[in-house]
């Protein structure tokens, strides 16, 4: 629990009666590599923050995995779209590293957002959060070249050079392996 607290806190105080009814609802789990954590067509039902491990989001276009996101020790690990909305996701979530996730479910973090105000303040936080990362990356696909995006994944998430493959970043940058393979080499 302490892990949630320290998480939240980034974000807002939460009073002592939230964190017990808080503590009361999240589920904490260990995940083994390989775990579907979410299938394509299905909805989403639980927020996961990850204390360790590592993930990713994928989805499939013509017959090939496009992955759209990683999600490292820190993070939410959620379909946002389909939590959010409750619609069947787009998008597969994996287990790429064993891991321990925080889980709430999405009745339960309503009835939290009903009962104590501050949750609606940190969610309203955690949430303006999401959609800025989503449009830097939005961002980054339509503005930047391939060698600026791969440029900035040195800079700022050199780790993901070391826990994913060259593939599933390839397809991240959305560009293919060997295009990898040749800015990598000119870097």
């Amino acid at each position: 629990m302490y892990f949630i607290m320290e998480t939240l806190k980034r974000f807002g105080t939460i009073s002592e009666q939230a964190r017990i009814v808080l503590a009361e609802v999240i589920t904490k789990r260990s995940l083994p590599k390989g775990t579907l954590l979410l299938e394509q067509g299905k909805t989403c039902k639980y927020l996961n923050f990850m204390e360790s491990g590592f993930a990713r989001a994928y989805y499939y276009r013509e017959g090939k995995e496009i992955t759209s996101w990683f999600a490292f020790e820190n993070d939410i690990v959620a379909s946002m779209y389909s939590f959010t909305a409750q619609k069947p996701s787009y998008e597969n979530i994996e287990i790429m590293e064993n891991c321990v996730l925080h889980s709430i479910h999405f009745d339960q973090l309503q009835q939290l957002y009903k009962e104590y105000p501050e949750f609606n303040l940190i969610g309203r936080l955690l949430i303006e959060k999401y959609f800025v990362e989503l449009e830097e990356r939005i961002f980054s696909l339509q503005i930047q070249s391939a060698k600026e995006r791969y440029k900035e994944i040195l800079n700022n998430h050199p780790e993901l050079l070391k826990r994913a493959s060259l593939g599933h970043i390839a397809s991240y940058l959305g560009i293919s392996q060997e295009t990898l393979s040749r800015i990598r080499a000119n870097i």
